[in-house]
């Protein structure tokens, strides 16, 4: 049995705009699984770059599952972006101290902590995902929609802000699939599988 090698970087002979991402992250604070892949019209290193406001000292983290296909121009802002709301000036006055620099003694930044997605996760071009955002297993995000709240799984959304469009199966199918979990199987087994990942059949998984 000949199955694709999770840990190259480039997948796709002769084509170095697609890459199993997790080989290319240098940051310890952005997590990928096995197999999820990053396509980028220029250079797959961009995708770092379009992690925005990830600061070492917030410590927040970007954990993305296995099998994901991730777009072109799709954006991550992290909790470094977030200002205070509730205060009478929104305005960072301690980052550039002086005698500011005890403006937010007391006080903290808000933050929403690790923005977490899940596993087999389709986001679309140019799609921007806010801080502290969960999205489900299966989930589809449409083209540039900006995701401001959590997404369930195997739910399809879109828009700006994303709202629902509809779910992928019914309640019972996606309660099935979540008891699977076939992003967990040893690769042999997926690969026994791939006939039925791609068919419309729940009921024909090997499990």
């Amino acid at each position: 049995m000949k199955t694709p090698n999770k840990d190259i970087i480039f997948p796709l002979e002769n084509y170095n705009k697609l890459c199993f991402l997790k080989n290319i992250i240098t940051n310890p604070n952005i997590i990928i699984g096995d197999f999820t892949y990053y396509d980028d019209f220029e250079n797959v290193n961009n995708f770092e770059k379009n992690v925005k406001y990830h600061f070492d000292f917030i410590g927040d983290k970007l954990i993305i599952g296995k099998f994901c296909m991730i777009a072109s121009n799709v954006t991550f802002i992290m909790n470094g972006a977030n200002h205070l709301t509730k205060s009478i000036s929104s305005f960072p006055f301690a980052i550039f101290g002086e005698d500011w620099k005890d403006a937010m003694d007391g006080k903290n930044y808000p933050t929403k902590g690790n923005t977490e997605i899940g596993n087999d996760v389709w986001i679309g071009f140019n799609s921007t995902i806010m801080p502290g955002i969960k999205i489900g297993d299966g989930a589809i995000i449409a083209t540039n929609s900006t995701v401001t709240k959590d997404v369930e799984p195997y739910s399809i959304v879109g828009g700006n802000p994303a709202r629902e469009i509809k779910k992928r199966f019914t309640k019972k199918q996606i309660e099935k699939l979540l008891e699977v979990k076939w992003w967990d199987w040893e690769i042999e087994k997926i690969t026994k599988n791939v006939q039925n990942l791609t068919g419309e059949n729940i009921e024909n998984l090997i499990v």
